[in-house]
């Protein structure tokens, strides 16, 4: 595959002014090019369009994205997203690995439907999301619990109950949020189920999750 010329192309669509306003955006913690997502989708859609018909995940090619601004690791994450068919467990350490290195909400919030997919073809690897829902490290405790997004009457109930229990009583914004998140979201599908659960569990919920969570009841 040839990723040097998606790189190539990415570089000459920089714009510093627009890159030091993203960046600001983003804390200042990590360097842009300053594309804006219409135009890096308009770039990448011919790569990715290619990528499709790659055999195997090209590890190399993500771990250079990993390296670069931001939008290389955007690129990285849109690259995984049409490949999705060939990731299995034997990929979720490397998912890891990219889930703790250069971790924002923009980048781990597309890590948790990549492994929310790969935990639904093979729920053998449900025992490795509650091992993360315990996690020290925060993001992977919010990639459990968010990982059944969009997955509707194919949510498993008892696997959201066990990791949103591992995660009371916690501080972290980005926890309660996704808390609340992951109940609103399977709202739409079974209100009842989620109101019973804030019912049963509304003293041990923050008013952030309990806010987030009853959005749609």
């Amino acid at each position: 595959m040839d990723y040097q010329t998606i790189f190539e192309t990415y570089c000459v669509a920089a714009d510093s002014q627009a890159a030091a306003k993203m960046s600001k955006y983003m804390r200042d913690m990590f360097p842009f090019l300053g594309i804006p997502t219409p135009k890096r989708r308009e770039l990448s859609k011919p790569f990715l369009t290619l990528a499709k018909k790659e055999p195997a995940i090209n590890w190399t090619f993500i771990d250079k994205c990993w390296e670069k601004e931001r939008e290389f690791q955007y690129l990285a994450l849109d690259y995984l997203a049409v490949l999705a068919k060939l990731l299995g467990p034997e990929d979720i350490s490397r998912l890891k690995k990219l889930a703790t290195t250069k971790s924002w909400w923009d980048t781990i919030d597309c890590l948790d439907r990549i492994v929310g997919g790969i935990a639904l073809n093979f729920p053998k690897v449900n025992s490795v999301l509650i091992e993360w829902s315990t996690d020290s490290n925060f993001w992977l405790r919010r990639i459990a619990i968010d990982h059944q997004l969009m997955r509707k009457e194919k949510t498993n109930t008892a696997l959201l109950e066990q990791i949103i229990l591992n995660n009371f009583g916690q501080t972290e914004f980005f926890i309660n949020k996704a808390i609340g998140w992951s109940l609103r979201e399977y709202s739409k599908t079974n209100p009842v189920w989620v109101q019973t659960f804030i019912t049963t569990h509304r003293d041990k919920m923050t008013n952030l999750s309990i806010k987030e969570a009853s959005k749609y009841l």
